[in-house]
């Protein structure tokens, strides 16, 4: 009896954690982009959304994807990922993809930073 008890428990337990994992919980959108960093000096001024931009939030520009969409960016060559809302457009230069806060660019950039880095965007589903 007391080991049946212990079988299923860790059936249970064993499917709980499937069902808690991210696994499917975004698609591909673009398998590599690059990114870049908002410069300070757009701090509080409106984005396209209507918000005030701030470089502390976990924010991102891209030309096409909705407002309010998160956007998992993964860094390619170190695979750092960090969860981002688009609430602005852009870039429109430089042949970049995405532009992400500060915050954001700084927790996913490798020891050599520099202003870009090739990134895969997710959407969350």
């Amino acid at each position: 009896m007391h080991r049946s008890l212990i079988i299923v428990l860790l059936i249970t337990l064993t499917a709980l954690m499937g069902c808690s994992s991210s696994k499917g919980a975004f698609s591909s959108y673009d398998k590599k982009a690059k990114a870049s960093y908002y410069a300070d000096k757009f701090n509080g001024k409106k984005t396209a959304s209507g918000e005030r931009f701030s470089n502390s939030k976990m924010t991102a520009a891209h030309r096409k994807l909705p407002f309010g969409t998160k956007v998992k960016v993964t860094n390619i060559d170190n695979g750092k990922w960090v969860i981002v809302v688009i609430n602005d457009r852009g870039p429109f230069s430089g042949g970049f993809d995405i532009d992400l806060s500060k915050k954001a660019f700084n927790k996913i950039a490798g020891k050599n930073r520099r202003g870009d880095m090739y990134v895969s965007i997710e959407v969350a589903k």
